[in-house]
């Protein structure tokens, strides 16, 4: 599976609604989309949070990430990541 780095702005509306049911159900729509979540961080600054998920495909990523935007109100913006190790093999060309 591909790691995923999820990075999420809430909206005004989606602040008065944090609480744990919430969470959960972003966990259950990550599993959802076959996808599972090895690590959420809230943050200050431009982004409210990052979520780590690997997901089979980037279809899957795409749906999570979509799926979370629109149920949650939280928009997020989702990139691959890989580790820097493999990022040295790959600019070693190994």
């Amino acid at each position: 599976m591909a790691t995923y780095l999820m990075m999420g702005k809430y909206s005004i509306d989606a602040i008065g609604k944090i609480n744990t049911a919430r969470t959960k159900r972003g966990k259950e729509i990550i599993a959802g989309c076959e996808g599972e979540l090895k690590g959420g961080y809230a943050m200050l600054g431009e982004r409210d949070l990052v979520l780590i998920a690997e997901f089979p495909t980037i279809e899957k990523a795409i749906k999570a990430s979509t799926t979370l935007s629109k149920e949650l109100g939280i928009g997020f913006s989702t990139a691959p990541a890989i580790s820097i190790e493999d990022f040295d093999k790959i600019m070693a060309g190994k």
